[in-house]
């Protein structure tokens, strides 16, 4: 567990938020075989405003590993992603505070 949290803390992290599951599991699929990355657990919201999206629930994608493989992963799941429903918001954060990181773990998926 310790080597787990120890790598966390040297990964950049990258943030893609698209429009509904298939999307993100198409767009994650894409960016983990671009590059040399593993996935942080999905995130999920339901906006107010969601009866007016193209698909009402927004889904986040989190890659980890190097910055250069961040970039790489974010550039294969983010053509995926236009294809398909859409990109909302994308990120690239290359050294995540530990504050951070403890919102990194966060996610309604888990919610029941």
């Amino acid at each position: 567990m310790a080597d787990i949290k120890k790598r966390d803390t040297q990964e950049a992290v990258g943030i893609l938020e698209v429009f509904g599951l298939v999307c993100a599991f198409l767009a994650a699929d894409a960016g983990c075989k671009a590059a040399n990355v593993h996935l942080e657990v999905f995130d999920k919201n339901k906006p107010a405003n969601a009866d007016a999206l193209p698909v009402p629930l927004l889904v986040t994608i989190k890659f980890r590993g190097s910055v250069a493989d961040v970039e790489e992963a974010m550039r294969a799941a983010e053509e995926v992603a236009a294809a398909n429903t859409g990109i909302v918001q994308k990120h690239i954060i290359p050294r995540p505070t530990g504050d951070t990181e403890k919102m990194l773990k966060v996610s309604a998926l888990d919610k029941n």
